[in-house]
């Protein structure tokens, strides 16, 4: 499984320390620093089967002040994923990709559902 976290998010702490705690192997992938790319998100959305919005950090400063909530109902599902593959910190985290799922942030519930 591909983890992909910013290092400084208390949320992503939680999430690996869950992983850790209960010792399930994984890729590491600092989000900021390695940002998803284009193919990546699109395969990633599909696999996911959420709807592509669900992907935006929109708590980030990014998202907020590129006025994105306003935005993003009149943009293509083309265009979200070119916008998301520019910068890794419009990513919501964590990401928890495995074979056949994608889990978006930390939902401590649907984490050991997923992963029981």
């Amino acid at each position: 499984m591909l983890f992909l976290c910013y290092p400084k998010c208390s949320t992503c702490q939680k999430a690996k320390k869950w992983l850790d705690d209960r010792k399930i192997d994984y890729s590491l992938r600092d989000i900021k620093l390695e940002n998803p790319s284009y193919e990546e998100l699109d395969q990633w959305h599909r696999r996911s089967g959420l709807p592509l919005k669900k992907f935006f950090n929109t708590s980030g400063l990014i998202y907020k002040s590129m006025n994105l909530k306003d935005k993003l109902s009149a943009v293509s599902e083309d265009e979200m994923l070119k916008l998301l593959a520019t910068d890794g910190m419009l990513v919501k985290r964590p990401l928890l990709i495995g074979k056949d799922f994608v889990l978006i942030g930390f939902r401590e519930d649907d984490w050991a559902e997923r992963l029981k």
